[in-house]
């Protein structure tokens, strides 16, 4: 094989990353075999980069044109001499696959996400002059993944990926067809990589996936996402903290709600998507749950976690969508009262159910509608962080407050920004005892006790 000499030392590498949890943790296992493996640094500017990665995501929309605008410029330099390669990753390459070298024929890389582990033998191709399009449908095997994630979060909290993909073919989402189907990771290979996070000084791990109560229906014999938080609790060390996302409702379990209650290192934090709140919306959407089923985990949570945070995701204006469905919505958001709501306008997806229905919502009235929910949200957020006055919280302070300079800003273990006065230096990583003086509607302030 090469020894990549147009890659070789003072080379320096790019990756712009959109979308979710998922896609930030994929660059950092980009930017660990870029660096590790190929001996590459990192460009402050992408104007810098001889290697350019867009980790893509395409649940909004036009996704897809966005990624075309943003490759313009790097084309061109391209097509005027430039030695550059340009690698396109993430859900969008696995959905347009080798559409994209049509669109755009100075791409040198297509890779599907589960060909992450693969990037250093796919740029030993390029090296050879050849276009590489990796998208085939395959199984996620740990043996291959030699990656050691660059990771970001500060030094302080980081993503750990516990299940890849999705078997559940809601009918607006392209992640099944992007992200392939579902398979679990060893408990064992998990503990593993959260241990050596910790042994690098990190306090905080977030476990993903795109569907985390799935975790383990998939392995011999059947394991459970509640037995790996379990089992994370009692060998990770004292001072850790993990959380995780994102739960389904319909696979969502009791015992995952104990053990959110009841063991020490897991934060008091739920993130549930209810998507809408009318059961025959939520039918279209194949969801597997309704309006009543939903409040009875919220139910069972505010009996068990009365001080657990409730995080949500909503779609408005799915196809067929009545006014007296979106009522339902805002029915079911006042009955929880979400302590932080992600609000999305629904937008038709490529190669999903939905997209083709003709029974799709004016756009004019889903803007409504969403500026509709994201007041009720931002009221109820509000409302819910002034639990918060006059207590004292927990908080790890992670990095500095980007408009305060003399201020730090951590979290709590429910999730809530905090800013106060102090020194990054000396507190970064460090858990801090806050006394709680001023809620806003999505963080809150406080002074140190002494």
């Amino acid at each position: 094989m090469p020894d990549f000499p147009s890659l070789a030392k003072d080379k320096k590498y790019f990756i712009q990353t959109n979308g979710c949890q998922m896609n930030v943790a994929d660059s950092e296992r980009l930017a660990g075999i870029l660096l590790h493996d190929l001996g590459l640094r990192r460009a402050e500017k992408s104007s810098e980069a001889d290697v350019v990665l867009f980790n893509t995501c395409s649940i909004r929309d036009h996704a897809e044109q966005k990624l075309y605008d943003m490759l313009g410029p790097f084309s061109a330099r391209k097509r005027n001499g430039e030695e550059i390669a340009i690698v396109v990753t993430g859900c969008v390459a696995q959905q347009e696959g080798e559409e994209l070298l049509r669109r755009v024929p100075e791409i040198d890389v297509v890779l599907g996400p589960q060909y992450v582990p693969f990037l250093k033998n796919v740029l030993e191709s390029v090296e050879w002059g050849k276009q590489v399009v990796a998208t085939a449908p395959m199984l996620y095997m740990e043996d291959n993944d030699f990656s050691k994630p660059i990771r970001g979060g500060e030094g302080v909290k980081a993503f750990v990926n516990i299940i890849h993909g999705c078997n559940e073919h809601c009918t607006y989402c392209v992640v099944p067809a992007t992200r392939g189907m579902e398979q679990s990771r060893s408990m064992e290979s998990v503990l593993n990589e959260c241990l050596d996070l910790t042994k690098n000084g990190y306090k905080e791990i977030t476990l993903i996936g795109q569907n985390i109560d799935a975790y383990g229906r998939d392995m011999t014999p059947k394991r459970t996402f509640a037995e790996l938080l379990e089992y994370l609790n009692a060998n990770l060390p004292r001072n850790t903290r993990i959380r995780y996302v994102t739960s389904h409702p319909r696979y969502f379990s009791d015992r995952v709600i104990d053990a959110v209650a009841n063991l020490d290192k897991v934060c008091e934090c739920f993130h549930m998507p209810f998507q809408a709140g009318d059961d025959g919306v939520l039918k279209r959407m194949r969801r597997g749950y309704t309006f009543e089923s939903y409040m009875k985990i919220i139910n069972k949570i505010r009996a068990k976690a009365p001080d657990a945070a409730i995080c949500g995701d909503v779609i408005v204006g799915f196809p067929g969508e009545t006014e007296e469905a979106f009522q339902r919505t805002l029915d079911l958001m006042e009955q929880v009262k979400f302590d932080n709501l992600n609000t999305f306008a629904y937008s038709p997806r490529p190669n999903t159910e939905a997209a083709k229905w003709e029974d799709q919502v004016p756009e004019d009235i889903k803007s409504a509608r969403l500026q509709r929910v994201q007041e009720l949200a931002t009221k109820h957020g509000l409302e819910r962080s002034r639990r918060y006055l006059d207590t004292t919280v927990e908080v790890l302070v992670e990095d500095k407050n980007p408009r305060n300079p003399k201020q730090v800003m951590g979290r709590t273990r429910q999730g809530r920004q905090v800013y106060f006065d102090g020194d990054l230096e000396e507190l970064q990583g460090e858990f801090v005892s806050i006394k709680i003086t001023e809620a806003r509607t999505w963080s809150l302030v406080g002074e140190r006790t002494r």
